[in-house]
């Protein structure tokens, strides 16, 4: 069939684009600062321009991260058969779709200001750089939370052209449930990584690894609570994180016996955490 055939394509593999779960963790914050820096009202430009450029980063960043990891993921199992550990792609093809990528965000963010063209710049040097710290530190997922978390002053400054303080709680909410959910992610390969020298905060944190993703998760609640109420939002928008944290329950459920399988589904339920996050944030706009 044709869809298998797109699926299969090692390009699509490469960008991850038949596992659009990166794309999701992505856009939901992304949708968040839109949302509230527009006070519910979004321009059709600037929805579209986030949505794309979510696309095309996400895709940027696992083929960096593909590239950055090309000598050491045929040791894991979980990833023994990515394009460029198989041969099918060859390293400088993956930098030259790379440089293509971002060249596409490029054209993306020049529709909107200076001010969220300077921001993408440090955008894409955190999507660049984070890939290659798990081989000099044990919080890469810092790394990667930061280039996640920086969609939101870009949003901010594309929709208002400045950047109030109540943005960076959303920024740092973003942080600490990306570390969280990035933290179950590294779970699932926490063995290999052992035997092979990759760092992570799942090898960091070690037999607190449950208490401190709790924490994390708690911390994420607060300060998004406290979003709220810079951004004087209402009943409905806590509403939502409610149910965030009912998924968060669910989540330490699924890995509390620490079983590659029941990590991978905590991590993958982080995108009903951030759905019903924006979901409350947008009827509480009224929408």
């Amino acid at each position: 069939m044709l869809f298998d055939r797109i699926k299969n394509n090692p390009w699509v593999r490469l960008m991850r684009l038949d596992r659009p779960i990166g794309i999701y963790l992505l856009l939901w914050p992304t949708y968040w600062a839109l949302w509230l820096a527009a006070s519910g009202r979004p321009s059709l430009k600037n929805l579209l321009v986030f949505t794309l450029g979510v696309i095309i980063m996400r895709a940027a960043g696992c083929v960096i991260n593909d590239y950055a990891d090309r000598r050491v993921d045929g040791a894991v199992e979980r990833t023994q058969h990515r394009p460029l550990v198989t041969g099918e792609i060859l390293p400088k093809q993956a930098l030259a779709l790379f440089a293509c990528l971002l060249l596409a965000a490029l054209g993306l963010v020049l529709m909107t200001n200076c001010m969220t063209i300077m921001l993408a710049a440090v955008g894409a040097m955190l999507a660049a750089t984070y890939p290659f710290l798990k081989r000099l530190t044990h919080l890469p997922q810092l790394g990667l939370g930061m280039a996640w978390a920086w969609a939101v002053p870009m949003a901010f400054a594309a929709q208002q052209q400045a950047m109030p303080s109540g943005l960076w709680l959303i920024f740092a909410a973003v942080i600490c449930w990306t570390v969280a959910f990035d933290t179950y992610y590294a779970m699932v390969d926490r063995k290999d990584d052992l035997q092979i020298g990759i760092k992570s905060t799942a090898i960091l944190f070690g037999k607190q690894d449950l208490l401190l993703i709790a924490l994390l998760q708690i911390a994420t609640l607060i300060l998004l609570v406290m979003a709220g109420l810079y951004f004087d939002r209402g009943w409905i928008f806590n509403l939502g994180l409610v149910m965030a944290a009912g998924y968060f329950i669910a989540q330490y459920r699924q890995a509390r016996e620490r079983d590659p399988s029941g990590c991978f589904k905590a991590f993958l339920n982080n995108h009903r955490v951030g759905m019903v996050i924006f979901i409350g944030l947008a009827l509480d706009y009224g929408i």
